[in-house]
């Protein structure tokens, strides 16, 4: 892979192989993932928590999510001590699916003053990337956590970004993306989380809006987008899109002005009598506000 690709360029280039293989799909009772603009997924965060891989894989075909982020600690044991044959089987179940593993919801941070637990979080990290390039995924998640008081914001937030660009550096040899999780306590507010990634130089080190109260926050949803918009991946992380008081149909409609053809994927955490057709409720209100909003940008 050349060196100095643009981050469209890196996305691109990353998600080429997944797109070849949805192009070969041939199971026409279900209804792809278009081949542009937003499409809707599915974090196994709390819904997913205790499917093991079979029935999870099951019900995102029977829900209509043709993407999944796998997260850490799950029934689904998509983890780093999977055998060479394991994580080739892994593959083929997704392989065999319309479902696309889309990454690993890992828990790595990068805060800590402690040098030792620093470098385990940075090394775990790479031990990650090399199962998520197994399995055929194309990235892993991680967070931004903290900002310890008893060290200087500054020092703090160059460290974050300088294991950004270790684990970005590292995870570029895989062909895998670094998703940076709008996350964490004071991390999560957007002034932080932009001073991060202003001293990111690795491209495919990419941010993930995770739709925080704190988006909200002075100037406001629409300003603090645009200050962040240039470093977004291919992935957002949205709770319920009916529970709460998060403007989703505003930030879909700054998501459709700037084309936007990531994955929007649900991370619920509310506990339903039927998930499955909690899932299917909130399919059915994300393509509803995906139409408002082409048409307001029609209108306009």
């Amino acid at each position: 892979m050349k060196k100095n690709l643009t981050r469209r360029e890196f996305l691109q280039t990353s998600l080429g192989a997944g797109t070849a293989i949805a192009l070969m799909w041939r199971i026409p009772e279900l209804t792809p993932f278009p081949a542009r603009g937003m499409k809707f997924g599915f974090v196994t965060y709390q819904w997913g928590r205790d499917w093991d891989l079979t029935t999870l894989i099951a019900n995102l075909e029977k829900t209509g999510y043709y993407g999944v982020e796998l997260r850490t600690g799950h029934a689904h044991k998509v983890e780093t001590n999977l055998t060479a044959a394991q994580r080739a089987e892994v593959k083929k179940r997704f392989d065999d699916s319309p479902v696309k593993c889309l990454g690993y919801g890992s828990n790595f941070e990068y805060h800590s003053p402690d040098p030792a637990q620093l470098r385990k979080n940075i090394e775990q990290t790479k031990e990650y990337i090399i199962l998520c390039h197994d399995i055929g995924a194309t990235g892993i998640k991680v967070k931004p956590n903290y900002l310890p008081p008893e060290v200087p914001k500054e020092k703090t937030i160059a460290q974050i970004a300088a294991s950004l660009n270790e684990c970005g550096k590292f995870a570029r040899d895989y062909g895998q993306l670094v998703r940076v999780e709008v996350h964490g306590t004071y991390t999560q507010e957007i002034p932080n989380i932009r001073a991060i990634f202003e001293q990111v130089t690795e491209k495919n080190v990419v941010m993930c809006w995770n739709s925080n109260d704190q988006d909200l926050l002075p100037p406001g949803l629409e300003a603090n987008f645009n200050s962040v918009k240039k470093w977004f991946g291919d992935t957002v992380h949205v709770r319920e899109l009916n529970v709460g008081n998060y403007p989703y149909q505003q930030l879909f409609d700054l998501f459709t002005e700037i084309d936007y053809d990531g994955w929007i994927l649900l991370e619920a955490r509310t506990e339903p009598a039927d998930r499955i057709e909690a899932m299917k409720e909130q399919l059915t209100i994300f393509n509803q506000m995906i139409e408002n909003s082409r048409k307001r940008k029609n209108n306009k």
